[in-house]
């Protein structure tokens, strides 16, 4: 019997260029997710796709001398062959140059303008080209685009306007009253502090300074806008209709039940699409989640530094299913995770090819060496305290499904993979206390080692059952080996449930006969030989790109000099509006559930600061505390992690990603100009 419907979206992505594996984490993410609701007993639909109008590709095809839509066909190719690589099961992959799709968001334009929600002006302010974003003087941060730090340029233009202000309030108190709305709660409390507080401003919704985008019908010179245009596809790929006429899967799937986004784009799903849809008339999704990024911990990803890694380096190197642990284990709930080629090694050679490959091998191992291969349940626990190590061991089976259950109700996928690597880890000690080959030298026991091998196979079923969503060629290649289909869901629900641990302690089925010969789940990888190859591989992509003479010349300078990637020229005007001090750190703690941020406390002149920084890896709290440092004092305060931030400390960082503090030469009182 289904639990109902369930409607999970990825962010659309920008057919730019080709995602790098930090971008296909929310694919990964958003599968996991999926897959577990199918298991779970949920009707599930599943859309991703990409966003493909905008000024930024139309520029990208003049470069190349293609038109824009020969351009995005290609990127919107390479997007879903990386989905496909990584093995995700979406129900539609939805294009924004799709017909149906633009149709559709002409007539909500028009519809909007007809009832007064849109109406034409000018817009003149300051725009970011790669964000496509107009900002006023008074949003720029040092001078530069809030949301991406780079050069913005003034325009002005005739535009169409959304009335924002008009359903702001209506929006307060929906998120008041949806405390489940805007995921995690850090992403609320930024939303409705920096934005829908202080005040909305009307949005732009039509250019006329490109012409790559979906035409406005009734003013052909302005095409719609791309936020407009990208957000709506929530809505379009499932059949709706603005004039009434909507599919029956759209009125079986709306609303949403989560739409997941990278916490950059919080601000246009909890702002922006909530008030297109009150103007719609329509229901507002349940919860829109925004999650955390994966950064490359030895330093930023970068095409001029050659060390952006992609999908596909990953599985070359690892497997499908290891890339998909990885990059869904080592991601924090809220703050950013690390992907490391050292983590990487580690967990494949610990989680992947100890804890669970080797769990399974020498499991199936022990029942050909001892019975052939059959296994057999023979309710023997006949050496004194065998069944209090019995009765633990099915009690982790028992509980395992309603953990991990209770995780993915909230979010925390991280946590869903560690409970059921908990079972397995729990498999590993109950053969250490069952000792089976000691077992095996004593006919007496040949019962009771039975029935351990037979325990052991139905808490490795049980296992690999719950471990589908994220892994699943590894579950299918263990239920194989195993020779048992995985357990429903529904099952492990009543066992947990009930707290029937003899139901979940006899799921395996009897008799049966396990493969004769164990494949190899995953192979132990050594570091030295990877970085080797690592290294081969972004000298081979630097060379198949070519190599500038300055290029040349920075690899013939000294070895203690870095070259970084030069940002644009700025003018004094700009550079004379940040005001550098010396402050003294008098308090210093780590940032609860963070890995990088530590919250100082430093005294500036007469006034102290409470600023955030990601040092924690390079200086502990004592460390740092009476420390004379070199503080940006005028940036603008934010909010990072549920804490508020109030200025920058200065750093240097060196070519491994290591940072330092920046520091006086001399001795200087607190509060002196740095000039």
């Amino acid at each position: 019997m289904s639990k109902g419907k369930y409607y999970i979206t990825t962010a659309i992505a920008y057919t730019s260029g080709t995602p790098h594996i930090g971008n296909s984490y929310e694919i990964v993410l958003a599968d996991s997710i999926a897959r577990f609701k199918r298991k779970d007993g949920y009707d599930v639909y599943f859309q991703t796709g990409t966003d493909e109008h905008g000024q930024k590709i139309e520029l990208k095809a003049q470069e190349q001398g293609i038109t824009p839509k020969q351009f995005v066909d290609g990127v919107a190719g390479e997007i879903r062959r990386i989905c496909d690589a990584l093995n995700t099961s979406y129900d539609k992959f939805i294009r924004t140059t799709d017909s149906d799709h633009e149709r559709q968001v002409q007539k909500i334009f028009k519809r909007l303008y007809d009832q007064g929600d849109i109406y034409k002006g000018y817009y003149e302010g300051m725009y970011c080209t790669p964000c496509e974003s107009f900002w006023t003087e008074s949003q720029l941060v040092d001078g530069k685009c809030p949301d991406c730090g780079r050069e913005v340029k003034p325009a002005r233009e005739e535009a169409y306007f959304f009335k924002m202000s008009k359903y702001a309030d209506r929006l307060i108190e929906h998120i008041n009253t949806h405390p489940e709305f805007i995921q995690p709660v850090s992403r609320k409390n930024e939303m409705m502090n920096n934005f829908l507080l202080p005040g909305l401003q009307d949005l732009c919704v039509s250019r006329t300074s490109y012409t790559w985008g979906i035409p406005v019908t009734f003013d052909e010179k302005h095409v719609i806008y791309v936020w407009m245009d990208a957000l709506t596809n929530y809505i379009t790929g499932i059949g709706y209709d603005a004039d009434g006429e909507s599919s029956e899967r759209y009125h079986k799937f709306w609303p949403a039940d989560l739409h997941l986004i990278g916490k950059d784009i919080i601000r246009f799903h909890t702002i922006y699409w909530p008030i297109f849809l009150m103007a719609l008339g329509e229901p507002l999704p349940k919860q829109v989640f925004g999650h955390p990024w994966l950064l490359q911990g030895d330093g930023k990803m970068s095409k001029s530094k050659g060390n952006v890694i992609y999908a596909d380096d990953l599985i070359d190197f690892f497997g499908v299913d290891a890339v998909r642990y990885f990059v869904l284990h080592e991601m924090p709930f809220e703050n950013d995770g690390v992907i490391t080629w050292d983590l990487m090694v580690e967990r494949m050679n610990s989680d992947l090819a100890n804890t669970l490959g080797n769990l399974v091998n020498r499991t199936i191992s022990m029942s050909n060496k001892y019975f052939g291969g059959r296994v057999e349940n023979r309710h023997v626990g006949a050496d004194a305290g065998a069944e209090d190590v019995d009765a633990d061991l099915f009690g982790v089976v028992a509980d395992t499904y309603a953990r991990v259950a209770k995780k993915m109700d909230e979010l925390r996928v991280a946590d869903a993979i560690t409970e059921i690597f908990a079972l397995f880890k729990r498999c590993n000690k109950y053969i250490d206390e069952t000792m089976p080959w000691a077992l095996a030298k004593d006919e007496s026991k040949k019962d009771r080692l039975a029935t351990v091998l037979y325990n052991l196979l139905n808490g490795i079923l049980v296992g690999a059952s719950l471990l589908e969503p994220y892994m699943p060629e590894t579950a299918g290649k263990i239920a194989a080996q195993i020779n048992a289909p995985p357990v429903d869901f529904a099952v492990l629900e009543a066992c947990a449930r009930e707290r029937d641990t003899a139901k979940a302690a006899s799921l395996y089925p009897a008799s049966n006969k396990v493969t004769e010969t164990p494949e190899i789940l995953f192979a132990r990888q050594d570091l030295k030989e990877l970085i080797e190859k690592v290294d081969a591989m972004f000298e081979a992509r630097k060379a198949a790109a070519g190599v500038s003479a300055s290029e040349k010349e920075a690899a013939e300078a000294p070895a203690d000099v870095i070259d970084v990637e030069a940002k644009a020229t700025i003018g004094y005007d700009v550079f004379d509006r940040c005001q550098f001090r010396v402050g003294e750190i008098i308090d210093c703690k780590e940032v609860p559930k963070s890995k990088k941020l530590l919250c100082s406390q430093v005294r500036i002149g007469s006034e102290v600061k409470q600023i955030l920084s990601g040092i924690k890896q390079h200086y502990s709290p004592e460390e740092m505390v009476g420390k004379k440092v070199m503080v940006l004092v005028n940036l603008q305060p934010r909010e990072i992690a549920g804490m508020m931030s109030e200025g920058m400390l200065l750093c240097a960082e060196d070519a491994e990603g290591k940072l330092a503090l920046l520091v006086p030469e001399r001795e200087m009182p607190s509060g002196a100009e740095i000039c």
